[in-house]
């Protein structure tokens, strides 16, 4: 399958630079060569040149960094970061954080235990996101109404705060069902990998 490929189903495929596997765009992260010929993380995908990409697990881009496989990928030598994988993985969370944030903006988002709870008595919601640090127990009582919705508990509660334009702390809050919380998943779970948490 070439790297280009694209399956009817599940869209546009790329191979892993360190991996050879063929995955979904969204399960990857792609990279760039820049004008100085250091390798660029292109967390959104909007770069220009050509793509090198590498699946959106902490292993694998720890591999194509040690095995030099960005230079073996772009033909030519190219300067590689060795700490790479922790920019990604701080770029990454960074986009999760922004896409909370238009998400409040969006009026598709909100926080607080009570207005969590209000949200979901409503109907099914597009996503949960639960502070890492937050107490189990408020987690477990908004849970039962979550309707099996997924749950993301990735960020700290002053985290959260900053993305929902908030002081203090954040424990709760819920993205309603639509595009923004499909991406914010997409997203997430790419986070997810970076930090071996799956």
């Amino acid at each position: 399958m070439s790297a280009d490929s694209e399956d009817e189903e599940t869209g546009p495929l790329r191979r892993c630079i360190s991996t050879g596997e063929s995955l979904e765009i969204d399960r990857m992260i792609r990279f760039v060569v820049g004008p100085d010929d250091q390798v660029v993380p292109d967390i959104a995908g909007k770069l220009p040149g050509r793509g090198m990409w590498v699946s959106a697990r902490r292993r694998a881009l720890e591999n194509a960094v040690a095995k030099r496989l960005f230079a073996k990928a772009a033909r030519r030598p190219v300067t590689v970061d060795p700490a790479l994988p922790a920019l990604v993985e701080r770029l990454l969370e960074r986009q999760c954080l922004d896409m909370i944030g238009l998400a409040r903006r969006a009026g598709a988002a909100v926080a607080g235990f009570d207005k969590v709870e209000a949200m979901l008595r409503k109907g099914p919601v597009g996503v949960m996101v639960e502070a890492a640090d937050g107490s189990a127990e408020g987690r477990g009582k908004l849970a039962k109404l979550a309707h099996g919705a997924p749950v993301v508990a990735l960020f700290s509660a002053t985290a959260l705060a900053e993305a929902m334009g908030r002081d203090g702390i954040v424990v709760h809050a819920v993205i309603a069902r639509g595009k923004l919380a499909a991406r914010f998943l997409a997203a997430t779970d790419r986070l997810a990998g970076l930090r071996e948490l799956e």
